[in-house]
């Protein structure tokens, strides 16, 4: 399994060499791509996707272990040592969400495949606010669903040790939970963001601007406590999203009240309980 991967830099969108020349990325961390919506965010992603080697628009080398891909690979495959998560992924198989994860387990030789499906859909279902269910088909999967389920699966069966996440801020998904459970399984985790609380919850995170890397940040002791209040604000937000969505009246004495404790009507896992 590799240790780490290196993006050394090419050049930006005016031909001009990126600021930050080199960045290595290790086992673990939880690096996060910022800047405005063409700053070259997903560019950066598909250039560690593809094993860029300069033929990219970038021009970038991304490192293995220190070694080009192409030494890397006289050595061992590159197969499965990436997997990607998107807003925009939906299943096209008709098949039920058990029989796919089985047959995904048995395809990498996961041991007690039938046990690690169950496990899957388990770590789905907190990520999602509807329940998935094992005979469900995947093809009738919501959007939220299907990203749930994808994160899921990579965490407990993709033995992937690169998890590439662009934009899921807007995927219905938990994607505080998300992202905590993929860097406790020890991957390194890649992710495009406009999410403040992504990018602060992030080791590092990679500032882009007219397709270069212009600088790499490392999030600070001020900007991890600020990350606390915003989990705060955004877990509020969570309870009213979920009193609307149960067909609850809201308002502000109600609201006090469900989110101290006091009195729950919910059927949403009991939010109120974790804030």
């Amino acid at each position: 399994m590799i240790k780490s991967i290196t993006v050394v830099g090419g050049k930006d969108k005016e031909g001009q060499p990126e600021k930050v020349r080199q960045f290595k990325i290790n086992t673990g961390d939880i690096i996060a791509i910022v800047g405005a919506t063409g700053s070259g965010k997903s560019q950066l992603i598909s250039d560690i996707e593809q094993w860029a080697d300069g033929e990219t628009p970038s021009e970038r080398h991304i490192l293995i272990d220190g070694e080009p891909a192409e030494e890397y690979t006289k050595q061992k495959s590159l197969r499965n040592l990436v997997a990607e998560v998107s807003q925009n992924m939906n299943f096209v198989i008709d098949m039920s969400v058990e029989d796919f994860l089985i047959l995904h387990a048995r395809s990498r030789n996961v041991q007690q495949p039938e046990v690690v499906a169950e496990k899957v859909i388990n770590y789905a279902n907190q990520l999602t606010g509807e329940p998935i269910y094992p005979q469900n088909k995947l093809t009738v999967l919501s959007g939220g669903q299907s990203r749930a389920l994808m994160v899921a699966d990579v965490g407990l069966i993709s033995n992937a040790p690169v998890v590439l996440i662009d934009e899921i801020e807007n995927a219905g998904i938990d994607r505080l939970g998300a992202l905590k459970r993929l860097a406790t399984e020890g991957k390194m985790v890649v992710l495009a963001t406009h999410d403040p609380m992504l990018a602060l919850m992030a080791d590092r995170r990679v500032v882009m601007r007219n397709g270069g890397i212009t600088k790499v940040l490392t999030t600070s002791q001020d900007e991890k406590r600020l990350l606390s209040k915003l989990i705060q604000v955004d877990q509020g937000m969570s309870l009213l999203r979920e009193q609307l969505r149960n067909g609850l009246q809201v308002g502000e004495e109600l609201y006090k009240q469900r989110r101290e404790g006091l009195m729950c009507e919910c059927n949403c896992k009991c939010i109120c309980k974790d804030i």
